[in-house]
């Protein structure tokens, strides 16, 4: 007997509603459903003892299985406690209690060979996924879901099913194709490891920057806004980055973040509330309006729901019709002091706006913070580079520049999530990979493919030099960590501000300063 389709009942036995959801087995068809107080949820259960997504129902090979993402309150089957993330096939005859629902699953096949409730543990039976933790995946979004009125969430699942490992606080890279071009761009994940069927990230809309004149927007922030749809696939790397508090043994945290920074520090507090972390989390976000406030309600919820995390919220600016009575302004010393009083004595992450991270970093450090447990993540885009014409009408252009040229921004270069992956400012000595000394020359760097010699900064990289000049190269964190933009060193020798362990004989474009005259294979 074929199954079509199978009817998941949820009854609330203290207030009587009533849902039903339909799972479609076809092969266009839903054939997973996932369970939560979060209005994003498959079947939303409204009930406060249900956590934002509690868990998930799905249909493999005509059997329906069950797992809890994380839960805070946990789930029963038969009155039989349920492990966090482990599978537990499902028959008709089954009781699964979520908070005040009842779930029952109805019109599956009698012929069906119902094994008894137990954890299912065989590598390759098909309701244990294997797992991801490094390299390429093709994922289809689930869902996109409206954060803000210019922050979307997209949620991601892979086929066959995966179980995605990563740690909190780290990015992946997605390989597009945006108007016949090939575009990688990276973008932390702003979901948590202890839910991980699924994978999201959170992705600002970007606006035309209001400096430079006739200047395109965000290009790929734009085009997941616009055009990513429910069961689009897309290609992504990863997992990387070293920005997360998986690692860290502080039993005291603070986090700070503005904007769409906060993607990252989402993802590692979740982490920390579903794994019942023994850490006290001071957690403070400035956004510009209460609406823009991303995830407000669920960190609300968890701010209630957890007595060893703290929320403070701080808008910089007031909009007719909204009421606020929190914190007003940017982030200041006497803040800082109000909310967490003790901040010397934890271990900060902060992440945001270029400006942002310079001011928290300064006022940090006036306050005498001890510096050894500061770790910080940028977001936004960089300055626009001027050029060397640009730089002669300001009479400003140095001995040796040639047209082409830019002018190195000295602010620290931006981060995932919002187009551009994190780079960590380094100091001297610098590590030089050599093939042949040819330091006293001006940089030079020699496009063999192409057929292109041009002139530039010696703090130029050559991924920044090869897109002012319109050629194409491979590009993926922008960092040094994924290795998308290595390619064959020809001849010459680039330097790094921090040794990124390339293999001899290559480079990485993204990161690589030309020293004298440079060939590279492209």
């Amino acid at each position: 007997m074929s199954v079509t389709n199978i009817k998941i009942k949820a009854v609330n036995g203290e207030t009587g509603e009533f849902k039903e959801k339909l799972l479609t087995l076809a092969t266009v068809g839903q054939r997973e459903c996932l369970l939560g107080r979060h209005p994003s949820c498959d079947l939303v259960l409204d009930s406060a003892e249900v956590s934002r997504i509690h868990g998930r129902i799905w249909c493999q090979d005509g059997q329906c299985f069950f797992t809890d993402l994380g839960s805070t309150d946990g789930s029963q089957i038969d009155a039989q406690e349920v492990e966090i993330n482990q599978v537990y096939p499902l028959n008709p005859n089954n009781l699964l209690r979520i908070g005040g629902f009842v779930l029952t699953l109805s019109q599956m096949s009698s012929e069906e060979n119902i094994s008894q409730l137990q954890p299912t543990a065989e590598p390759d039976a098909p309701s244990q996924p294997r797992q991801w933790s490094s390299g390429e995946l093709t994922v289809r979004c689930l869902q996109a879901i409206a954060e803000t009125q210019d922050v979307k969430t997209f949620r991601f699942v892979a086929e066959p099913t995966v179980l995605f490992s990563y740690k909190p606080g780290q990015f992946v890279t997605l390989d597009l194709e945006i108007e016949g071009k090939r575009v990688m761009r990276s973008y932390s994940i702003s979901s948590t490891p202890s839910r991980p069927h699924i994978l999201e990230i959170t992705v600002k809309r970007v606006p035309p920057p209001t400096d430079v004149a006739d200047a395109p927007p965000g290009l790929v922030s734009n085009w997941l806004h616009d055009y990513l749809t429910v069961g689009s696939q897309v290609k992504l790397k990863g997992p990387m980055g070293n920005f997360t508090c998986a690692d860290n043994q502080a039993q005291k945290l603070l986090f700070i973040s503005a904007g769409s920074g906060i993607t990252p520090m989402m993802s590692m507090s979740r982490w920390l509330c579903d794994t019942g972390a023994n850490v006290d989390v001071v957690f403070i976000h400035s956004a510009r309006s209460p609406r823009d406030v991303i995830f407000r309600q669920e960190l609300e919820s968890m701010a209630a729901r957890h007595t060893n995390f703290k929320l403070a919220v701080t808008t910089t600016r007031s909009e007719p019709g909204q009421a606020w009575v929190r914190y007003t302004g940017r982030l200041n010393e006497v803040m800082l002091q109000a909310i967490a009083p003790d901040f010397r004595s934890r271990t900060v992450y902060v992440c945001g706006p270029n400006p942002f991270m310079e001011g928290v970093k300064t006022m940090l450090e006036t306050l005498l913070f001890p510096m050894e447990n500061y770790h910080q993540e940028s977001f936004g885009s960089p300055k626009r580079k001027r050029s060397v014409k640009e730089k002669r009408e300001d009479g400003v252009t140095k001995v040796g520049e040639a047209e082409g040229c830019r002018e190195e921004d000295s602010s620290p270069k931006s981060a995932p999530n919002q187009e551009h992956p994190p780079e960590t400012a380094q100091e001297e000595p610098e590590n030089v990979t050599s093939v042949k000394t040819t330091q006293e020359q001006s940089p030079v760097v020699v496009f063999a493919k192409v057929g292109k010699e041009i002139a530039c900064d010696e703090e130029d990289t050559i991924l920044d030099l090869a897109e002012q000049e319109g050629i194409e190269l491979p590009s993926g964190c922008r960092m040094g960590a994924c290795g998308a933009c290595k390619l064959a060193l020809l001849e010459g020798e680039v330097n790094y501000d921090d040794d990124p362990d390339c293999e001899p004989g290559h480079l990485l474009t993204c990161i690589a300063k030309p020293v004298g005259r440079v060939v590279i294979e492209a």
